[in-house]
């Protein structure tokens, strides 16, 4: 249950979408696949799903080379689009029991069907017509046909969208749950979600990934480029002299005596602070390197 991207590359005419994108995801991995708009993250999930072709390249899908336009190999992967197409005038329950109905004839039982509408939240809405949903519903809705006939590999091109605080923690639990004998690439702009539920993370540019890291490690991308000191004196320092510290890029005065001080490489450069303020008689009150955060490397990463 893995899926393995090798060299894609999408053309549409003269403009290039994905360029030589390549990475594989595992089973039991839940891998968030960022991106600024416009940057290949539905293009590069509408070719895992077979949806449309690759202009090179190749996609495998449990081994299976995905534009073999084998059955059984798209019957294990579960797709949530980014515009969530649905049938409007078709009832929930009577819309999953079509939607299973493709993947295997009869459909599902009526238990796994009741079991999905309670997995998915919609319980009270399943005698409802899918175009009188609310569009938190009607997210739910598509990810319930997207895990009806129990796929191995999930495709999630922004799952929450359009959903409340509340139900967003309860899809956020239902995906992590599956994620525990599936496979997950999911889409998202919510960096949130991405803390909460992913395991790595890719971050893909202009159709180029240009990160592939481990959640507890994608912060080491900004502290082996940038770091930023917060450093308190007892009394007003000199920006000139601060400023001529060893790879001391920036230096803004907070108040008074605080300063933020931003630098590049992965030198630290707390020694060289507590030097300066010695060699100047001052006192170091306080002194903390800030962390950045996801949305830092994000748009470090994408040019924001």
């Amino acid at each position: 249950m893995s899926v393995v991207v090798q060299g894609v590359t999408k053309m549409y005419g003269e403009q290039k979408a994905l360029d030589d994108v390549s990475f594989e995801v595992k089973t039991g991995e839940i891998v968030a696949f960022l991106g600024p708009n416009g940057a290949g993250k539905s293009t590069m999930m509408k070719i895992i799903t077979g949806f449309i072709p690759a202009t090179s390249g190749s996609v495998f899908v449990n081994g299976t080379d995905i534009s073999a336009e084998d059955p059984e190999t798209k019957k294990c992967i579960g797709y949530l689009p980014e515009n969530n197409p649905l049938y409007p005038e078709m009832y929930v329950r009577e819309y999953l029991g079509f939607v299973s109905s493709l993947y295997k004839p009869g459909g599902s039982s009526r238990k796994q069907i009741d079991d999905i509408i309670r997995i998915t939240g919609l319980t009270p809405e399943q005698k409802k017509k899918i175009g009188s949903l609310s569009k938190g519903y009607r997210q739910r809705v598509g990810l319930a046909q997207a895990l009806i006939h129990n796929p191995d590999v999930l495709i999630l091109d922004e799952p929450t969208s359009g959903l409340d605080p509340n139900q967003i923690v309860e899809i956020r639990n239902l995906i992590r749950d599956a994620g525990r004998n599936k496979t997950i690439l999911l889409s998202t702009h919510i960096m949130q979600e991405v803390e909460a539920i992913c395991d790595r993370i890719l971050i893909i540019d202009k159709g180029v990934i240009v990160a592939d890291e481990l959640k507890s490690n994608i912060h080491s991308i900004m502290k082996r480029q940038k770091q930023i000191i917060l450093i308190e004196f007892d009394k007003q320092a000199d920006d000139s002299g601060l400023m001529g510290i060893s790879n001391v890029k920036n230096v803004h005065r907070i108040k008074d005596t605080l300063w933020k001080i931003e630098a590049e490489g992965e030198e630290d450069i707390r020694p060289a602070l507590f030097n300066y303020a010695v060699n100047n008689n001052l006192k170091v009150l306080s002194l903390q390197k800030e962390e950045s955060n996801l949305e830092e490397v994000f748009r470090h990463l994408t040019g924001g």
